[in-house]
């Protein structure tokens, strides 16, 4: 039985406690037939139980893989590591014949990414844990060595207060992201997340703002993709090798429910068709192309809008496969959830475009320090029905703001609207409907501080 996808009987369910915690699925994976189904618990230690490595066969039957049954954490990492032909998924290592082998240092801790070495690849990855502490491991001997913290590499403020997210190797680069954000970040009094990456030489910090995920298609495309967000509105960073540089785009937020750290549970960049990514960031889904021309990626468009906390989703069988964190007790703090479950939806990619239209709001600047000249970032502007642009100028002069649009996608602007905003004052365009470009962005003619926010409905 199955109702709009989703399955009862392969829920995910774990014990009642005390302490009820919470049942999040961290990780997906087909692997040698069978799909592999990791969960989590909202902390390590004392934070509930019940969750262990699952794993459905192809009658969607289900089982909890008697190797790991009592192994509980927060594990929300996949990868495979093609030399060696094994699959890793949360602290396991499971080959061909579905041996299960624990890694032991990395059983307690929370383990949020796997990802390839940068001069060993044949025989050690990286992994990389909630905490900061990122390990090499050797996928023949299971050897776990800690090789950084990340924490006083990267300058943030350790555990308890920042979550690394994510890891990724390509073109010669480990990056890695955390996301950091409550209150003190939202009004600009700290700046703790971060996105930066490592030469196998040097840590460099490419942005201190929250991101939660990265991704891309390794060598074979010229592209690494991380998603994170700030006050003004949904953020997506691209390495383009061609350029060996990163750009900044900005996306709109379908929903404000995700900004904060505990919110941003874990948003992906997969590829669910072939050589097709799908990036699920601040509630919307998108297209996205492995590929850039002349450094600028193409190919971004707005799928739909959804409230689902997806932990994670994968192409199994020629499904589409999402796995949500759906009813958290949180040890008590969410009274009227009595027991820690979250289901599993099955379709094919295209029943995305079924769910919450495309719809949401952001822009380049949020009382943003503007020069003179100087373009904003691209924002945006494909795939909506209706839009307006919100500009704020919070200076002390009059200032003259020139919006330009890319119609083509390529980086190359053009003047399309002019708008004067006094001091103080708030100005609103209203684009006719049908009006769209791949980016649009600001020009300001004055040194001031404004803001640029863009709604689409």
């Amino acid at each position: 039985m199955n109702i709009s996808g989703v399955i009862p009987q392969l829920a995910q369910v774990a014990d009642l406690g005390p302490p009820r915690s919470e049942i999040g699925i961290g990780a997906l994976m087909p692997w040698a037939g069978k799909l592999y189904v990791e969960n989590y618990v909202s902390h390590k230690g004392t934070s509930g139980s019940g969750t262990s490595l699952r794993r459905i066969d192809d009658d969607f039957t289900m089982e909890v893989v008697p190797e790991t049954a009592g192994v509980d954490g927060t594990y929300t990492n996949r990868f495979v590591h093609f030399p060696s032909n094994q699959l890793i998924i949360g602290p396991h290592v499971i080959d061909a014949d579905h041996k299960i082998r624990t890694v032991p240092e990395l059983e307690p801790l929370r383990v949020c990414g796997t990802t390839r070495h940068l001069t060993d690849p044949e025989n050690l990855v990286y992994v990389l844990c909630m905490e900061g502490e990122l390990f090499e491991l050797n996928v023949h001997t299971l050897e776990c060595r800690q090789v950084a913290d990340l924490n006083d590499e990267l300058d943030s403020a350790g555990e308890f207060y920042v979550h690394y997210k994510d890891c990724y190797t390509a073109h010669d680069r480990l990056v890695v992201c955390s996301n950091e954000y409550h209150e003190p970040d939202w009004a600009g009094e700290q700046a703790e997340g971060r996105l930066a990456e490592f030469d196998g030489q040097e840590w460099r910090i490419i942005e201190r703002k929250p991101y939660t995920a990265i991704g891309g298609r390794h060598e074979f495309a010229d592209t690494i993709f991380a998603s994170g967000w700030d006050q003004a509105s949904a953020i997506l960073s691209v390495y383009t090798a061609r350029d060996r540089q990163w750009t900044r785009y900005r996306l709109p937020k379908a929903s404000h429910t995700f900004d904060h750290k505990w919110q941003t549970e874990w948003p992906r960049i997969r590829e669910v068709e072939h050589e097709r990514l799908l990036l699920d960031h601040h509630g919307m889904f998108y297209e996205l192309s492995p590929w850039a021309y002349g450094g600028r990626i193409w190919g971004v468009r707005p799928v739909s809008t959804h409230l689902w906390v997806l932990g994670d989703f994968c192409s199994w069988r020629g499904l589409l496969v999402a796995g949500m964190d759906n009813a958290s007790p949180s040890r008590g703090m969410s009274s009227t959830t009595a027991e820690p479950q979250s289901g599993l939806w099955f379709g094919k990619t295209d029943d995305l475009w079924s769910f919450g239209k495309p719809a949401g709001w952001g822009g380049p600047w949020w009382l943003s320090d503007v020069r003179a000249g100087e373009p904003s970032d691209p924002y945006l502007m494909t795939g909506f029905e209706h839009k307006c642009l919100h500009v704020e100028n919070a200076g002390d002069a009059t200032a003259r703001f020139t919006i330009e649009i890319d119609f083509h996608g390529h980086g190359r602007f053009g003047a399309a609207e002019t708008l004067m905003v006094e001091p103080g004052q708030t100005v609103t365009h209203v684009f006719p409907t049908g009006f769209s470009a791949h980016w649009a962005r600001l020009v300001s003619d004055t040194d001031t501080v404004a803001s640029a926010q863009f709604v689409y409905t």
